[in-house]
């Protein structure tokens, strides 16, 4: 399969094999945990390239303490499963649901260009961590800063097809 132009995104990475007949216990990035079983089919990292992905079908899966167990197709015993260690499950960006208006994914803002409410540019969404109270922005540039996700007080406006976002954030800090 040409997956050149397919934008991939990462929804679990597999630990370890389960059982004997070919299951796997997979960490999965959806939240919950379980809606990694609603997409099908998935796409499992390359063993030979990381950078590429091979089309495979769920067949079966289920929460698995902490964990979901899946059953994939055409891996039917332990030392399969052991063989796909470590490597990562995604779906391709169609397969997610359309956001709500004023919702992101978070790989939709990773790339997007800062810039505060006097146009100063202040780097570019790195990444956004999880911290409980609400997600935060990593922003790097000259230096890296620490943006809170709350909109309105501290993120103003995101414009996708601009690809910024706009924040109320002393450049200083």
């Amino acid at each position: 399969m040409d997956d050149s132009t397919q934008q991939f995104v990462v929804v679990g990475k597999i630990s370890s094999a389960y059982g004997i007949k070919g299951w796997l216990k997979v960490n999965s990035y959806t939240d919950p945990a379980t809606n990694i079983l609603q997409y099908n089919p998935l796409y499992l990292q390359s063993r030979d390239s990381k950078q590429s992905w091979e089309l495979v079908k769920l067949i079966s899966g289920r929460e698995q303490g902490k964990q979901v167990a899946v059953q994939l197709d055409g891996i039917n015993d332990r030392n399969q499963a052991e063989l796909l260690r470590g490597l990562e499950l995604a779906i391709t960006r169609d397969q997610l649901p359309e956001p709500e208006d004023d919702e992101y994914y978070w790989l939709d803002l990773e790339g997007l260009s800062v810039i505060n409410l006097d146009g100063i540019t202040l780097g570019v969404v790195d990444s956004i961590m999880e911290t409980g109270a609400n997600d935060v922005l990593v922003v790097k540039g000259d230096k890296e800063r620490l943006i809170p996700y709350v909109m309105d007080e501290f993120i103003h406006a995101i414009d996708l097809d601009a690809g910024t976002i706009t924040v109320d954030w002393d450049p200083d800090f």
